[in-house]
């Protein structure tokens, strides 16, 4: 089991205009494995600081280039790895893993933390905060985001979930908490622009770019 995250920069003022500029893999422990910062090959217009933690300054001194932090992530990566992570498909896709070539398979925990919410008649998602707030009870809703960090995050809540998933009075007792503990308000939420780039927050987007998340 592993997990990996990637972390964009905005080449763009639209939402789906950004670019890799931090990629992190941790094993089943939560353990990191590897940190890459990576240069970006194209202009920046915000780096997203209070969302990525990242800085102009953080990826000159330790970035390297998208194709040298790609060969070492796939050196690091065990073809037989399970890659789990919120929304793992995502991060996958932005780094032109091959499922099956690269890597085995992945768990999404979108899918597989979703609530059933009676008084709407559905299921809810929540972020990977909002989830490791409830089942860890790592309150850091709102704190800048770092790769390495939201990898181990992944791990964690994945192994509280599977510690308890064949109890179901246990699993019933978080999703409760899920449910009732309100979520601190999201970046995009609390900036639908930052710096001009729009933060494609569904209720506010206004860039017209099409959604991819």
């Amino acid at each position: 089991m592993y997990s990996i995250d990637v972390e964009c920069v905005a080449s763009g003022l639209q939402h789906n205009d950004r670019t890799i500029a931090q990629i992190a893999l941790v094993d089943g422990k939560g353990d990191c494995v590897l940190d890459l910062y990576v240069i970006p090959d194209v202009p920046v217009v915000s780096y997203l600081t209070p969302l990525t933690g990242l800085t102009v300054e953080l990826l000159q001194e330790k970035g390297t280039t998208l194709a040298e932090a790609l060969a070492s992530l796939k050196a690091g990566l065990p073809s037989n790895a399970v890659l789990v992570g919120q929304n793992i498909a995502k991060d996958v896709q932005w780094l032109g893993l091959k499922e099956g070539v690269d890597f085995t398979s992945m768990v999404d925990l979108a899918g597989l933390l979703k609530v059933w919410d009676p008084r709407k008649g559905k299921y809810a998602y929540f972020g990977l905060d909002h989830y490791s707030t409830c089942w860890l009870g790592d309150a850091r809703e709102g704190a800048a985001h770092n790769a390495v960090d939201d990898a181990a995050k992944s791990v964690k809540v994945f192994n509280a979930y599977t510690a308890v998933m064949y109890d179901a009075a246990a699993v019933a007792a978080v999703g409760q908490r899920i449910l009732t503990t309100p979520p601190d308000p999201s970046f995009s939420k609390l900036n639908p622009t930052f710096e001009g780039v729009c933060q494609g927050n569904k209720n506010t987007c206004s860039c017209g770019a099409p959604k991819y998340f």
